[in-house]
């Protein structure tokens, strides 16, 4: 499985297709075939996942009890927070108007590498909850790492 890296400047046409960066679409393994899943993620991005991926998280989700009550809401806010999209052979997909509307989506996107997953944001709420310079994440990284 790649990695997925980098910080792109998208934009969604018309109809609320994406097209995904060269670099990313490359590190999309052959055997994830054409569907990916796209879930509402944290701080108000959409968060995009390989079968591989997405499949680690579900199975997370799957072993929390039916019986307790708060963790049938988790299980019900994930499950509907959720859709597979489909890559197209331009390597688009379209984004559900609920879930554009949800993240602030209109036109311009930031896209983001998260290691194992894509974050897609509206740009203004990306510049927000993102690190600021390299000092501020050193001082970030020496704090939580060391």
């Amino acid at each position: 499985m790649g990695m997925f890296n980098g910080l792109y400047e998208c934009k969604v046409d018309p109809k609320g297709r994406l097209a995904l960066p060269a670099k990313m679409k490359a590190a999309i393994p052959d055997s994830n075939g054409d569907t990916l899943i796209l879930r509402h993620g944290d701080d108000g991005c959409l968060a995009l996942y390989t079968q591989v991926e997405f499949k680690k998280l579900l199975h997370q989700i799957n072993a929390l009890s039916d019986r307790d009550p708060i963790q049938r809401r988790i299980k019900r806010g994930f499950f509907e927070s959720m859709t597979e999209v489909e890559l197209d052979s331009a390597g688009r997909f379209l984004i559900p108007k609920t879930f554009l509307q949800k993240a602030g989506i209109d036109k311009d996107a930031t896209v983001l590498g998260y290691g194992s997953f894509i974050e897609i944001w509206n740009p203004e709420k990306y510049g927000q909850n993102s690190i600021k310079d390299q000092d501020e994440l050193s001082s970030l990284m020496d704090q939580y790492l060391s």
